[in-house]
């Protein structure tokens, strides 16, 4: 291992300069479990990375963001120190896999987007929910941001105030029918619900149906869940309104989606979305589609989004940036998820532990670095 670490040292000091923007130089260590060290620019190393087996040291040898996230998932790489600060070198490594990007859009052509997203979904969803619950806040378990008027706010508050606009953005009142797609661990379904609100909650994922099934019936909540893709959903009247909290990212097409908004929406009827967002459309990382969000989803294009919903009818409302309250939702959630880590390891595992962190704490990174944006926005079908 000695040869293999002394060659990456030489790799990674010519490499230095380049890897942060100039008089912002984070110095860190390089270390192995035998003893091997050296450290890299002026002053107290950050953190350190630090190789426990001949594996880890391959991977940051590739400079390979992918390889070198799936060695920290495994246990091959440490972060001795500060995670969120080691995150500062993942711009500097490429992320390039053509094969693997091409593979994402081709399997939708082979076996269809309703059968594809299907089997997709089941792989990031189909967790028990007591995990998720480790993470998520402990009064609504929303798998989506928070609307924070303070930094420092409890996460259950800030999403209580983020379901509350929801509603109020599409005019809900009680009796009201509202479409509800992704209904997740039952955030609007139960809050909605509680105000009289009749919601009808899509989802894809057999776990989450089965969490909803039970949850409507204990507490007697007017709402209904299907196990059914939102493009093949055929209900028997236009509703009143449609919310979508955070599945914009999994439904690309957005002609076909904001086409089908129109079908299934009352005149006068209003939509409310968010989502994470990125300037271009279908970047996103190995990591987060082989190991998060496999299939061929993609970050909002907000530029590109609002193109085609001008070749529609539907009138947009507002436009909000989410930047900042995706950051501190998502930190809150990598916090949980340290606190409830010798639980998680115990009951699950530590790689599951490890690759929920590298997730929840790089969209953290992502949001507070804007590397990743955020929206929140309204539209309305015209009533004539």
């Amino acid at each position: 291992m000695e040869s293999a670490f002394n060659r990456l040292v030489r790799l990674i000091q010519r490499r230095y300069d380049s890897m942060f923007p100039a008089g912002r130089e984070v110095p860190f260590a390089l270390r192995t479990s035998s003893g091997l060290s050296a450290t890299f620019g002026r002053g107290e190393p950050a953190f350190a990375l630090v190789a426990t087996r001949a594996t880890g040291i391959a991977a940051l040898g590739s400079m390979d963001l992918s390889r070198i996230a799936e060695a920290y998932m495994c246990g091959a790489l440490e972060i001795d120190g500060d995670l969120r600060r080691a995150l500062v070198l993942r711009t500097s490594f490429p992320d390039r896999h053509p094969i693997a990007f091409l593979w994402r859009f081709v399997q939708p052509l082979l076996f269809g987007q309703v059968k594809s997203d299907t089997r997709w979904i089941a792989k990031h969803y189909d967790l028990p929910s007591e995990f998720w619950m480790t993470f998520l806040d402990d009064r609504h378990r929303c798998y989506s941001h928070g609307f924070f008027e303070r930094d420092d706010e409890p996460l259950a508050d800030a999403i209580t105030r983020k379901l509350d606009f929801a509603l109020d953005a599409i005019d809900a009142k009680p009796g009201d029918r509202v479409l509800d797609i992704g209904g997740g661990w039952g955030a609007m379904t139960e809050h909605a619900g509680r105000r009289g609100v009749h919601v009808t909650s899509l989802t894809i994922s057999q776990a989450s149906e089965q969490y909803l099934r039970e949850l409507i019936a204990r507490e007697s909540l007017p709402c209904t869940v299907l196990l059914e893709h939102l493009m093949e959903h055929v209900p028997d009247a236009p509703y009143d309104g449609i919310l979508n909290l955070g599945v914009t990212e999994h439904l690309p097409n957005y002609r076909a989606t904001l086409a089908k908004y129109l079908d299934l929406l009352k005149p006068g009827g209003k939509i409310y979305l968010d989502a994470s967002a990125d300037r271009e459309k279908h970047r996103q990382s190995t990591f987060l589609e082989k190991h998060i969000y496999p299939g061929n989803g993609t970050l909002l294009c907000l530029h590109e989004y609002l193109a085609e919903v001008a070749r529609t009818p539907l009138q947009l409302l507002h436009v909000h940036d989410d930047r900042h309250s995706y950051y501190l939702t998502t930190r809150r959630w990598a916090e949980n998820l340290d606190r409830h880590q010798e639980m998680i390891e115990r009951n699950w595992g530590p790689e599951l532990y490890r690759k929920f962190r590298l997730y929840l704490w790089g969209c953290a990174d992502s949001f507070d670095r804007n590397l990743t944006q955020a929206f929140n926005w309204s539209m309305r079908k015209p009533t004539t």
